[in-house]
């Protein structure tokens, strides 16, 4: 059912995102007399799900969900409708068109895929607000992965500024981390201040190590509740129990205590935690997955959330903000796909699909087709053949020299192009079905 949910929230998210992008094309070509032959939602080869047609279009649902197209008279694309270009150009025909009517047509959908963005994030500020967890609420510091400890960083670590800003959030902390160059971070250790420098390959040492997160909040290990027939409750243990030790290893943050159960299993370890203000001493079992059955106090016990809410006009430039952050931050993150580590976690719609949660939220779904669509625009615009950039590139190029390129030379661009993108489509699935099946 979990992995159903997912599917369902991906497809729908998709098929949204197609329409929008290739809404901006047919209403541009529109807009300038070009004749659009087909509007599809998905690939139709050989046949289609559905089809009607309404004046010169026809409108309709393929059977291959691997995206959407138009079809414009006289525009070599994928169709690769040679009979068509061999004939005399029409007037109604995208070849016919000026420059830089041409231009606008091939822009307009990762532009329209853009606006549907920034539209989402005003409204889901506007509906929901934003909340977050500050930095400056991290009273107990931070717990790091191994691979910040290997370069200086100890749990209990303030962060106080990364390259001499003041971080806000623990995303602002991540990406300055990963993302920027020669980054300097200062920290608060018992009470002194310290520097601590990060290469520039430090980004490639966390993919090739496939760290999921760099640091988390500190939090005390304090029980919430026991859960009933398991082996803390056959204990003893009881509601707001404080760990202090396991086996005589200092646990009284929850990352501690997690860490040394998960050393611990099949075993019995001696714990000592606070009950009332006095030491207590429990022999307490550790099954096999490392668990003993509680659930700790919410970190909200110690961490105050900023809940911020907007008015109507007030989200719209918030969310505009929202988007031009997020289009920046993946710029950014480009450098690091395009290494050799990067290459390596590139993935599919399985990667795509666990960007949703297991259970619907509107609020999850709508952000993350938003975040899909700044992803689908800036990926649609690069200058690679058979995607908007490739045409894009040709364009420009004729505005400035005056040359339109030969038919004959777009149609091998864009076969060399679909080629390309085919053979990473594959790649990039087979990542998922790798990490799915052996990791």
């Amino acid at each position: 059912m979990d992995i159903l949910i997912k599917a369902l929230q991906l497809l729908l998210s998709l098929s949204l995102l197609v329409i929008t992008h290739e809404f901006g094309h047919f209403i541009t070509a529109k807009l300038f007399k070009a004749r659009v032959e087909k509007f599809y939602l998905f690939f139709d080869p050989w046949f289609s799900l559905f089809k009607f047609k309404k004046g010169e279009t026809e409108y309709g649902i393929g059977w291959l969900p691997l995206g959407g197209y138009v079809k414009i008279s006289g525009m070599i694309d994928e169709s690769m409708d040679k009979e068509q270009m061999a004939k005399p150009a029409e007037p109604w025909e995208f070849r016919s068109k000026p420059a830089w009517q041409r231009l606008i047509i091939m822009v307009a959908g990762a532009a329209v895929n853009f606006i549907s963005a920034l539209i989402i994030f005003w409204m889901i500020l506007f509906t929901w607000g934003k909340t977050y967890i500050p930095v400056s609420e991290a009273h107990f510091g931070f717990t790091f992965s191994e691979v910040m400890h290997e370069i200086g960083f100890k749990d209990g670590d303030k962060i106080l500024s990364i390259n001499g800003e003041t971080p806000e959030t623990m995303s602002d902390i991540t990406e300055n981390i990963l993302l920027e160059s020669n980054c300097r971070v200062e920290v608060q250790r018992d009470g002194e201040t310290i520097e601590i420098p990060i290469s520039e390959d430090f980004a490639q040492t966390v993919l090739k190590k496939e760290v999921k997160g760099i640091c988390t909040l500190r939090t005390p290990a304090v029980i919430d509740s026991v859960m009933s027939g398991m082996n803390a409750a056959a204990a003893g243990l009881q509601k707001n129990d404080s760990i202090m030790t396991v086996d005589g290893q200092e646990a009284a943050f929850f990352s501690d205590f997690t860490r040394i159960l998960s050393t611990k299993k099949d075993s019995t370890v001696q714990m000592v935690v606070m009950r009332a203000g006095a030491p207590d001493t429990l022999d307490v079992n550790v099954d096999s997955e490392g668990r003993i059955g509680v659930y700790m106090v919410d970190p909200t016990r110690w961490i105050t959330p900023v809940r911020k809410e907007y008015g109507f006009m007030e989200a719209c430039p918030a969310g505009i903000a929202m988007g031009f952050d997020i289009l920046g931050s993946y710029v950014k993150q480009m450098k690091l796909v395009f290494s050799k580590e990067g290459v390596k976690q590139v993935g599919g719609f399985g990667a795509i699909g666990n960007l949703f949660p297991d259970t619907w939220n509107w609020m999850s779904f709508w952000f993350n087709t938003a975040f899909l669509a700044i992803i689908l625009a800036f990926m649609n615009i690069l200058p690679i053949p058979a995607l908007d950039g490739g045409h894009v590139l040709f364009l420009i190029y004729e505005i400035v020299s005056g040359r339109k390129p030969s038919d004959k030379f777009l149609e091998y661009a864009q076969m060399a192009g679909m080629i390309f993108l085919f053979a990473l489509m594959i790649y990039a699935n087979g990542n998922d079905i790798y990490r799915f099946i052996f990791k």
